[in-house]
Parts: structure tokens; C-alpha cells; sequence
């Protein structure tokens, strides 16, 4: 596929925001971007008609009950048949922050065993307690099979923002191990919070912003297709967008959150 044809579809509803800095970073690299808004998507049956499907950040719907949780009933009750046709066609989807939420809510990540009717993980209240926003330091942990950071050297570290309430990632009580242990043994662990040397934060605050179990801060499905993180790479696309940009003798074009961007059109390009 020609990189002009592609087409990704990112997701709008009340509370979403980043939307069309997502859709800036997608045009940046010479593919088309549409926002739309999940109602029109439902209505006119049209997911299909896009190579790649983003879930941005925000607080959709309010994060009323948890965060993410009625987006994530929505897309798989009203969504669910086209959903499956997407991934069974590995067409990429990637979530953001909130979109990471949504994800995880609706069973599509960790997807052990596919689309799950039940959430197999969380992303709870920030510990320490409050909304967090902040320049933080990740590690990347893939060995390939992520195909949105297939472009960034395992054992990297890059530099993106985060911007959440609720990004704890956790399992559930006493199945934290052996669901690690499927996680590693997968290679659906992608990216995990570290200090700036990339050794290991180890749950410290405020290198690891939230209380993440194990650090982690995005994983991957089985397929590595579905991929999901809490920090913005859309807020860490250009050079300008890094906080001590005017103090750098020589300032690049382009910050760490493209590669994630770039990674999933190459994919596209190749695969579709």
C-alpha cells in the first residue's frame, strides 16, 4: 500500500482530547487522518474503510465509573463484530493514555487468549494519590513483536510526557506473577518507566509516575497489533514539544513520540 492511501481512523467522544494533535502527527508523516466521532463510526458501519484505528487521549464520557470503562462497553456492544474483523485482519490499534484504558477495559489488552469478556488488568488510581503531568523516561523492553516500536532499539530510553489520574497499571491480586510471566514470556511488554540512565525505577516516585505495577507503562496483544501506553507520543512528536527546548544548543526536528507514530505507518505500508 502507497503511504498517501493509507487511512487512520481516531475516535472522538465527549471528553476526548489530543485528538487532532494525533491526527497532526499522522499527517506529518504523509498519511491521511480522519477524526471521528464514535456515534457516526456506529452509524454508517464505515470502520473498515480505515488501515489503522486510534483511541486518543482525554477523559471520554468523564471517566464516569472508571476511566475509559463506557467507551470500552460502547466499542465492544455496539462494535464488537467489526472490532474483530479489524484485528483478525491485522489492522493496527493504538491507545493512548485514555485510549490505553479503554483498551484494557474492553478486553483487548493484555488479549491473552484474544478478546476477553472481563478486563484481565486495571489502570487504577495514581499512587501517590492526584493527576500527574510530567516528563518521564521509558525504557523499551519489546524484542520485536510490537509493531508500533519496531523502529526504536530494545534497551532504548525515551522521553514522553504523561498526563493521567488513573494510570496504575496493575493485575489482579495474586495472579501478578504467573500474568507477568505470560506477559514476558509473550514479549507483550513494551515500554517500562526508568530513570534517565534507563536503569530501573523500581516504583519509585517520581520515576515511575503512578505506582505502575513493575514499571510498566505500555504493552502489546499477542499479535503485537494492538498496542497501548500512558504516556502521549503525539505531545513528544517535534523537537519544539520538549520542555527544555530553548536551552539545547541544537534543538532536533523531531522528539521520541514520532517513532511510535512512524513505526505503525511503516507497518501499514508493508502489511496492508
Amino acid at each position: 500500500m502507497k503511504k498517501e492511501e493509507v487511512k487512520i481512523c481516531i475516535i472522538r467522544v465527549g471528553g476526548t482530547n489530543c485528538d487532532r494533535e494525533t491526527k497532526r502527527s499522522f499527517k506529518d508523516l504523509g498519511v491521511k487522518a480522519e477524526v471521528k466521532h464514535f456515534n457516526r463510526l456506529v452509524e454508517k458501519n464505515s470502520l473498515q474503510e480505515f488501515d489503522g484505528l486510534v483511541i486518543p487521549g482525554g477523559f471520554s464520557f468523564g471517566d464516569y465509573v472508571r476511566a475509559g470503562a463506557i467507551l470500552a462497553k460502547s466499542l465492544t456492544a455496539r462494535l464488537r463484530r467489526e472490532l474483530e474483523l479489524f484485528i483478525d485482519e491485522g489492522k493496527p490499534i493504538l491507545g493512548i493514555c485514555n485510549g490505553f484504558q479503554v483498551l484494557v477495559e474492553a478486553g483487548l489488552l493484555p488479549g491473552f487468549n484474544g478478546i476477553s469478556d472481563y478486563p484481565e488488568a486495571a489502570l487504577a488510581t495514581n499512587i501517590p494519590i492526584g493527576y500527574r503531568c510530567m516528563w518521564v523516561y521509558l525504557r523499551h523492553e519489546n524484542s520485536g513483536r510490537c509493531i508500533f516500536t519496531r523502529n526504536i532499539p530494545q534497551g532504548d530510553v525515551l522521553r514522553i510526557p504523561v498526563a493521567h489520574a488513573e494510570g496504575r497499571f496493575i493485575f489482579p491480586r495474586g495472579e501478578e506473577s504467573r500474568f507477568l510471566e505470560r506477559l514476558l514470556e509473550n514479549d507483550q511488554l513494551v515500554f517500562r518507566y526508568c530513570l534517565n540512565d534507563g536503569g530501573p525505577a523500581e516504583g519509585a516516585f517520581p520515576e515511575n509516575p503512578n505506582g505502575s505495577f513493575y514499571d510498566i507503562a505500555g504493552i502489546c496483544d499477542p499479535s503485537g497489533t494492538i498496542f497501548g501506553l500512558m504516556p502521549h507520543p503525539e505531545r513528544a512528536f517535534y523537537g519544539w514539544q520538549l520542555p527544555d527546548w530553548t536551552r539545547m544548543r541544537r534543538l532536533s526536528k523531531f522528539a521520541d513520540g514520532r517513532a511510535i507514530f512512524s513505526s505503525m505507518v511503516e507497518y501499514i505500508t508493508r502489511k496492508l
